[in-house]
């Protein structure tokens, strides 16, 4: 009887056995793709998946985004200036047969392609457009990662460059170069003013000389101005409308 029931239990416990290596649980975003003697067979889940122990392999592969930092890379400028640049890359598994089978861990292929790829995309602009035109940059690199990893089953989604990191030395140099420009601005605008103003004075000059009176009366209005501020004294020139007749009474010549 006890040898009885010490067979029966070795029974159930190795039932038990086979069913836990024969029943898998997979969840929504995981599928699992299944080997039968070493030949794939095909891609499972999610839910309950029956396998047949001994024969039988499964290998779990997550369907979600992937958030993976690409570390700090040294990259040369086209203009040979070192930056440090690091980014953040976004992709998911749409294959996951090609991402077992294609590729050995690929996790780990898609970071060291996605650094090496950086350093390439960046070193072929100038650091100017590394600054300003970050989107531009972020597309071209996802468009090749995306490219390359699409044998591997793999969607590239997204690239960030998140910091460039420049020396004190190149800080200065890009800080004297803003105020430069600056002031370069300040100037064309003050000339562009300058500009405006001797159109707007030659259009005036040009009435005035077809109006005399509008002139008298300009010269009135100064006058009013000055007086209004209270001066001790006033210095102020003569039109020479007025002083030609006092002259020619007097018996000289006007000047010219």
């Amino acid at each position: 009887m006890i040898a009885g029931g010490i067979g029966i239990g070795f029974v159930v416990l190795l039932l038990a056995v086979v069913l836990a290596s024969a029943l898998r649980v997979l969840r929504e975003y995981e599928r699992g793709v299944v080997f039968q003697l070493g030949r794939f067979w095909k891609v499972k889940g999610p839910g309950l998946v029956i396998l047949i122990p001994g024969l039988q392999q499964l290998v779990r592969v997550d369907l979600r985004v992937v958030v993976m930092d690409i570390p700090s890379q040294d990259v040369i400028t086209r203009d040979n200036v070192s930056v440090k640049v690091s980014a953040v890359l976004y992709f998911r598994v749409v294959d996951p047969a090609r991402a077992i089978i294609q590729v050995e861990r690929f996790l780990e292929a898609t970071s060291q392609l996605a650094q090496t790829t950086l350093r390439a995309v960046l070193g072929k602009h100038e650091l100017d457009d590394l600054l300003s035109e970050r989107d531009r940059l972020n597309l071209d690199v996802q468009k090749i990662l995306d490219a390359q990893t699409d044998v591997w089953g793999i969607k590239v989604t997204n690239v960030e460059i998140k910091h460039v990191d420049l020396n004190d030395t190149m800080v200065r140099a890009i800080a004297r170069q803003a105020e430069a420009e600056r002031e370069r601005r300040a100037k064309v605008i003050h000339a562009e003013g300058e500009l405006q103003a001797s159109h707007k004075l030659a259009e005036a000059a040009e009435v005035l000389s077809r109006q005399p009176q509008a002139l008298q009366l300009r010269y009135l209005e100064t006058l009013t101005v000055i007086a209004a501020d209270k001066n001790s004294t006033i210095v102020f020139p003569l039109p020479l409308e007025i002083l030609g007749p006092l002259l020619r009474s007097l018996g000289g010549s006007p000047p010219r």
